[in-house]
């Protein structure tokens, strides 16, 4: 997965532009004013806390003591007999 290094290209904030349902921006507007933010601040938290969980769920879990001891067993298990996935492996990529 490549993670995009704005860092060393930009020195400055960048504007998003989106389209949004009146709707959509009357609820986003209303919660926003609740919790004493700009639109635009709540809409930058909401969509970096997205990122983050996003993010997370890929890289993290966490099991507690007896799944880690299941997990471990089946990491060091011989893995199974599976013909489909034996022969999906064998087939040659499309692309190449």
């Amino acid at each position: 997965m490549a993670v995009l290094d704005r860092k060393s290209k930009v020195k400055r904030s960048e504007v998003v532009n989106m389209r949004v349902e009146p709707n959509q921006l009357d609820l986003i507007d209303t919660a926003a004013h609740l919790c004493g933010k700009s639109r635009t601040a709540f809409i930058l938290d909401a969509a970096y806390q997205a990122a983050e969980q996003t993010l997370l769920e890929r890289t993290l879990f966490l099991l507690n003591d007896e799944q880690w001891e299941a997990f471990n067993k089946a990491l060091d298990a011989p893995p199974s007999q599976n013909e489909k996935l034996r022969q999906l492996l064998q087939t040659k990529a499309p692309w190449e």
